[in-house]
């Protein structure tokens, strides 16, 4: 299993830019699912982005295509979301999630469902947007 802790909670203004980060200790190199979520009160969790140490191919939910950028950094072991031009709709709390038992092509679905099957996730960061 992975143990993920996050870090970036803030606030910015609509256009502007936060960087939340997740340190993902025991990732396995070519064998991971790593994704980002977000949960809004009264709102079911959705998926955000994720990629798979396989590939590191990047994929994005609708919402926050051309504006979020997930990318992982194997030396550090560290999962990123960089998140530009903000909106107040991006509001949440934002999770970060990894599960080793799936293939990067099973990955992408799953971070679309709400990642549900994920089987390590972060602490949750806000993320406040006005």
């Amino acid at each position: 299993h992975v143990q993920l802790v996050e870090s970036g909670e803030g606030s910015a203004q609509g256009g502007g830019s936060l960087t939340m980060s997740c340190v993902d200790s025991g990732a396995i190199d070519g064998r991971t699912c790593l994704g980002w979520f977000r949960q809004a009160p009264g709102k079911e969790r959705e998926g955000v982005a994720s990629l798979h140490t396989a590939v590191g191919t990047p994929y994005y939910a609708d919402p926050v295509k051309g504006r979020f950028t997930i990318s992982h950094d194997r030396a550090k072991n560290t999962l990123y979301l960089d998140m530009d031009l903000l909106k107040p709709e991006d509001t949440a709390m934002y999770y970060c999630a990894a599960d080793l038992r799936w293939s990067s092509a099973q990955c992408i679905p799953l971070m679309l469902a709400g990642g549900v099957e994920f089987a390590d996730w972060g602490q949750g960061t806000q993320v406040t947007v006005s």
